[in-house]
């Protein structure tokens, strides 16, 4: 049966989603340990069907200032991947990476919003890695687009596109550990629209 809503996804094909996050997710912790010089440790992720007003509540409200990061998919997969990172990951990595402590937003540099950027390329290449792998179809990723503001501006870039495809995202929640810095939270969307995602779970022997 085609998929016409994220909604329509059984249990099967989400089981099929999260061990795509569990790769990407693993294949992030290799990536970042490389980048930041630090073995990072992950957890398992939690992967979520969620509407956006559910993801912006997940993340502590609309008015919570976090960093967002967009990309865009291509070729065989056409969608969007946006990391949502909150003040925690931002501290972890640039305070492993540039050596500079993150009190707050406000306190990152060009330089501190460049090296955001590569992590969400990195991290993006982790997740498209991850799917092209396990299905043999080929994904272009667009240059990161990195932006500070509040979760509910944020999310309101992907709900406006989306609006006439579904409510509805893939919600991936991990968490990275660092040895030195603790524990830090990161969010990934996964937005493939809805006919690209009937392609994935065909791909996947999936098509139920």
């Amino acid at each position: 049966m085609a998929l016409k809503d994220y909604s329509d996804l059984n249990e099967l094909q989400l089981d099929v989603l999260r061990e795509i996050g569990n790769i990407g997710s693993g294949n992030a912790a290799t990536s970042l340990s490389e980048m930041l010089a630090h073995p990072i440790g992950i957890q398992v992720p939690k992967i979520h069907i969620l509407e956006y007003n559910q993801v912006v509540e997940a993340l502590g409200g609309p008015e919570m200032m976090i960093v967002g990061i967009l990309l865009t998919l291509s070729g065989d997969v056409n969608g969007m991947i946006m990391f949502l990172l909150q003040q925690d990951f931002a501290h972890v990595a640039l305070s492993s990476l540039l050596g500079t402590d993150v009190e707050g937003f406000d306190s990152i540099d060009e330089m501190g919003m460049s090296a955001i950027q590569e992590i969400g390329n990195i991290m993006a290449a982790s997740y498209v890695n991850a799917i092209s792998d396990l299905t043999g179809m080929s994904i272009d990723i667009s240059v990161p687009s990195p932006c500070i503001d509040m979760a509910g501006s944020i999310l309101s870039v992907p709900a406006i596109h989306y609006a006439n495809i579904s409510d509805k995202v893939i919600y991936i929640e991990d968490e990275f550990g660092h040895e030195d810095s603790g524990n830090a939270a990161s969010h990934i969307l996964m937005i493939p629209d809805v006919e690209s995602l009937q392609k994935i779970m065909t791909n996947l022997g999936m098509d139920l």
